[in-house]
C-alpha cells in the first residue's frame, strides 16, 4: 500500500494529479480535493490569512479541473469520432469480404488462399468439391501441409501403379517450391482435376482446382483416332514397303508384320500370328536358310535374349527358294526390335556376272599388257637402235667432217688468189651447217631417248648471255640487226649445257627470222624465279602456227637453203625445258614481232667468281719448237690435224694407238709440251686412261680429250683429269688458242 503523504508514481512532487490516469480518475479526485478544501474553510481552525489563502488555492484548483474537464471532453470527441471511423472502417472491410467472398464463389474453380504462413485463409465451396470425405477439413486456419497431407489420403484420389499416399504427398510438397506448379490429378470414375498453383507477392499462395474431365476425354479420343489412323498408316506403308518387316515388343512378341515378310521367307499366312514368340516363329524357317559372313543362328538368338542395350545387328543369309536376304535388326526405345529383309538376289547375281566379267577382262587385259609389253619392247629396242644408230652415225660422219674442216682451214691459210678463197669459204660455211645438223640431230635423239643426263648447278646468267652475244654479233652485224644484252648479274639454277643450248637457239632463231630491227635479250626477276626473254622486231607467228613451230622440220617462211636451219631448233628448246622443267612462254603477233621467254630458278647463293682478266688482242704467237702428242684412230682426221698444226710451226708427234704413243714417246725420249687424244680408240681403249697414264710418269702437262659424244660422262671424266675437252668436228681457232696456252705454259 503507498503512505497518504506519498507521490503517485507518475507524479511530480508538486502535483496532486498523476497525468498517466484517465481523465474520468483525474476529475474524481479534482471534485474530492475540492470538496476537502470548502470543508477547511468553512471550519476556520487556522486563521483568517490560512482560510484566505486556502480559498485561493481552491480556486486555482477549480480554474485547473475546469481546464482538464475541457480537455476531456474535447480527447472524448476525438475517442468518439475515431470510434466512429473505425466502425465505418470495420465495416468497409466487412463489406469487402462479402463481396470478395462472393466473387470467389462465382469462380467456377475451386479456390483456396494461404498466406505467407502458409496458413489457410479462406476458400470458396468448391475447393476440394471433387473430394467429399475431406472437404469439411478445409477449413480456414489449416497448415498448407496438413491440406497436402489430408488430400492424399482420400478415397477419391487415384494413385499411380507402386505410388503410396506418403510418397504422393512427399513428391507434392517437392513441387510446392516452385513459384508456378501446373499438373493434373486423376480422380476417381476416370474424371481429371488439374491443379495450378501461384505465389502471391506478399508470399502467400493461391491454390485454384479445374475439372478438365471433358477435355482430358476429348483429348484422349482424339489421341485414339490419331493412334488408329496412324496404325493404319503405319500398316498401309508397312505394306507398300519392298523389305519385308517383323516387329516384336519388349517380350520378343510379335507384334506386327507385312506381308513381303511372309513372301520372302516362305511363311504362310498360318504361320504368323499376333504375339506369337521369336523363337518359335524363328524355328519355323531356322532351317531354311544359310547364313553368311560368319554369322550363325546362335548368335542372332543371343542378340535377342540380350539384357543389355542391343548394338543394331545386320547380316546376310540365303535362302533355299534361291533368295539371297540382307537382315537388319534394330532396337526400339522400349527394348523392343525390328527386323527387316531385302532381297538383293539381283544384286548379287549381277556382282557375280560383274566379278566373272571382270576376270575375263582381266585375262584379255593380261594377254594385251602382256602384247603391248612385246610390242614396246620392240618399240624400246628400235628406238634405242636409232639412238645408237643416230650417235655412231654422228660420230662416224664427224670425224671426216672434222678432217675436211681442218683441211679447208689449212688450205685457207695459204696464199692463193680470190676465186679460189672464195670457193673455200663456202665450203668451209656448208661444213659448218653440216656441223649444226648433226649436232640438233644428235641432240633431238638424245632428249627422244630419256637418256640425256642432267647435272644442275649455279649458272652465271649475265656471263652467259655475253658469250652468246659475242658468238652472234658477227652474224647479225652483217645483217644490219642491232643486236643488245641488257647486263645482269642473276645466278639461276640449271644445266649449263642445256641452257646454253636453250639460249643459243632462241637468240639465233631471233638473228635469223628478224630481217631488219634489233633483238633484245634481258632478264625479269619475279620473286624467287627470273624469266629470261628475248625480243626481236621480225615478222611474227600467226596463233595458227604458234603450236606448230615447235615440231621438227617444221618452219615458218622455210628458207631456201637448208644451211640456213631445219627446224629443229624450237623442238631442241622444248624438249629441253621440258626436261629442266623451265617453262617456256611464246608471245606474237604478225608483224609486230615475238618474244620468247624462258622461266629459271634462282641459286641460292652465286658462285664465287676468279678476278675477271681482260683479253689482250694480240697476234697469234708462232708455235715453233713446240712439241705435240697426238693421238687419234681415224687417218684422215690424224692428217688433217697434223698438217693445221705443222703450218702452225708446232712439231707433231702423230699416233694411232696408244702403243704407238708410248713407242714414239720412248723413241724420241722427249716429254711433249702438250698432249690432245681421241676419246674412243680402237680396241676400246680410251684417251682418258691413256691421259691418267702419261701423267702418272710424266707429271702435269696441258693436255686435251677430243670426242664426238656430247654428253656429261665425257666431261665428268675430262675435269677429273683436270684437262680439257673440245667436240668434234674441231674448229681450228679452239685448237690454236688451246696449243698457245700450252706453249705459254711451258
Amino acid at each position: 500500500m503507498t503512505p497518504a503523504n506519498a507521490s503517485p508514481p507518475n507524479a511530480s512532487p508538486d502535483s496532486l494529479i498523476n497525468p498517466a490516469d484517465s481523465l474520468e480518475r483525474q476529475n474524481a479526485k479534482l471534485k474530492k480535493i475540492s470538496a476537502a478544501l470548502m470543508r477547511r474553510v468553512e471550519q476556520g481552525s487556522d486563521g483568517l490569512g490560512a482560510a484566505y489563502a486556502q480559498f485561493q488555492r481552491a480556486a486555482l484548483l477549480e480554474e485547473e479541473v475546469r481546464e482538464r474537464t475541457r480537455e476531456l471532453g474535447r480527447a472524448l470527441d476525438l475517442l468518439n469520432q475515431s470510434n466512429a471511423q473505425l466502425a465505418e472502417a470495420n465495416a468497409e472491410t466487412e463489406a469487402a469480404r462479402r463481396n470478395l467472398t462472393n466473387a470467389i464463389e462465382t469462380v467456377q474453380e475451386g479456390f483456396a488462399l494461404f498466406n505467407a504462413d502458409e496458413k489457410l485463409v479462406m476458400c470458396n465451396s468448391r475447393f476440394g468439391l471433387h473430394m467429399p470425405d475431406v472437404r469439411d477439413r478445409m477449413q480456414p486456419g489449416i497448415s498448407f501441409r496438413t491440406y497436402v497431407d489430408t488430400i492424399s489420403r482420400s478415397q477419391f484420389l487415384t494413385l499411380a501403379e507402386g505410388e503410396t499416399a506418403e510418397s504422393w504427398a512427399a513428391r507434392r510438397m517437392e513441387r510446392h517450391q516452385d513459384r508456378h506448379v501446373i499438373f493434373n490429378a486423376r480422380m476417381v470414375w476416370n474424371r481429371w482435376v488439374q491443379v495450378s498453383e501461384h505465389r502471391t507477392p506478399d508470399g502467400g499462395t493461391v491454390i485454384l482446382q479445374t475439372d478438365v474431365t471433358d477435355i482430358m476425354r476429348l483429348e484422349r479420343a482424339e489421341r485414339d483416332r490419331m493412334l488408329d489412323t496412324q496404325a493404319k498408316l503405319i500398316r498401309a506403308t508397312l505394306e507398300h514397303l519392298d523389305q519385308g518387316v517383323c516387329i516384336f515388343d519388349d517380350q520378343a512378341r510379335l507384334v506386327g508384320w507385312n506381308q513381303r515378310f511372309g513372301e520372302l521367307l516362305s511363311l504362310t499366312v498360318t504361320k504368323l500370328r499376333m504375339g506369337i514368340g521369336f523363337d518359335g516363329l524363328f524355328e519355323r524357317f531356322r532351317d531354311e536358310v544359310q547364313f553368311t559372313g560368319g554369322m550363325s543362328a546362335d548368335q542372332v538368338e543371343r542378340w535377342v535374349r540380350s539384357e543389355a542395350s542391343r548394338a543394331p545387328l545386320s547380316f546376310e543369309m540365303r535362302h533355299h527358294n534361291g533368295r539371297v536376304l540382307t537382315v537388319s535388326a534394330q532396337e526400339m526405345p522400349d527394348r523392343g526390335f525390328v527386323f527387316s529383309f531385302s532381297d538383293v538376289s539381283a544384286e548379287r547375281a549381277a556382282v557375280q556376272a560383274v566379278y566373272e566379267a571382270n576376270e575375263q577382262l582381266e585375262q584379255r587385259v593380261i594377254e594385251r599388257t602382256l602384247e603391248l609389253e612385246d610390242a614396246l619392247a620392240e618399240a624400246e629396242r628400235a628406238n634405242a637402235s636409232k639412238s645408237r644408230f643416230v650417235a655412231a652415225a654422228s660420230h662416224d660422219l664427224l670425224q671426216p667432217l672434222s678432217a675436211a674442216k681442218l683441211y679447208v682451214g689449212s688450205v685457207l691459210a695459204d696464199r692463193g688468189d680470190a676465186q679460189t678463197r672464195s670457193v673455200l669459204e663456202r665450203a668451209s660455211n656448208a661444213l659448218n651447217s653440216v656441223e649444226h645438223i648433226l649436232g640438233a640431230l644428235l641432240d633431238i635423239s638424245k632428249l627422244d631417248s630419256g637418256q640425256a643426263a642432267v647435272h644442275l648447278g649455279q649458272v652465271p646468267l649475265g656471263r652467259l648471255l655475253l658469250q652468246l652475244r659475242d658468238e652472234l654479233a658477227p652474224v647479225a652485224a652483217a645483217k644490219g640487226i642491232d643486236l643488245r644484252v641488257v647486263p645482269t648479274s642473276v645466278t639461276v639454277t640449271s644445266d649449263a649445257t642445256y641452257l646454253r643450248r636453250i639460249l643459243q637457239n632462241l637468240i639465233g632463231n631471233a638473228v635469223r627470222y628478224t630481217a631488219r630491227g634489233k633483238v633484245l635479250i634481258g632478264v625479269r626477276r619475279h620473286g624467287t624465279q627470273v624469266r629470261v626473254e628475248v625480243h626481236d622486231t621480225g615478222p611474227g607467228i600467226p596463233d595458227d602456227q604458234q603450236e606448230l613451230i615447235f615440231d621438227e622440220f617444221h618452219r615458218i617462211a622455210a628458207p631456201s637453203s637448208a644451211s640456213e636451219g631445219l627446224g629443229l631448233g624450237l623442238a631442241i628448246v622444248e624438249r629441253a625445258c621440258a626436261l629442266l622443267k623451265h617453262p617456256l612462254h611464246l608471245r606474237s603477233e604478225p608483224h609486230q614481232g615475238t618474244c620468247f621467254a624462258v622461266d629459271l630458278q634462282r641459286a641460292a647463293k652465286p658462285p664465287s667468281r676468279r678476278p675477271h682478266r681482260p683479253q689482250q688482242q694480240a697476234e697469234l704467237q708462232d708455235l715453233e719448237n713446240m712439241f705435240v702428242l697426238l693421238v687419234e684412230n681415224d687417218a684422215d682426221l690424224l692428217s688433217a690435224l697434223t698438217l693445221t698444226m705443222e703450218q702452225w710451226g708446232a712439231t707433231v708427234l702423230a699416233a694411232q694407238t696408244t702403243a704407238q704413243a708410248h713407242q714414239l714417246l720412248a723413241e724420241f725420249d722427249v716429254t711433249p709440251d702438250a698432249i690432245i687424244a681421241d676419246y674412243q680408240l680402237d680396241g676400246g681403249a680410251l684417251g682418258s686412261d691413256l691421259l691418267a697414264d702419261l701423267g702418272e710418269h710424266m707429271g702435269p702437262v696441258p693436255a686435251c680429250l677430243i670426242t664426238a659424244q656430247r654428253d656429261h660422262v665425257v666431261q665428268q671424266t675430262a675435269d677429273r683429269l683436270k684437262v680439257s675437252l673440245m667436240t668434234k668436228p674441231l674448229a681450228s681457232a679452239t685448237l690454236r688458242d688451246f696449243l698457245q696456252n700450252a706453249y705459254q705454259q711451258g
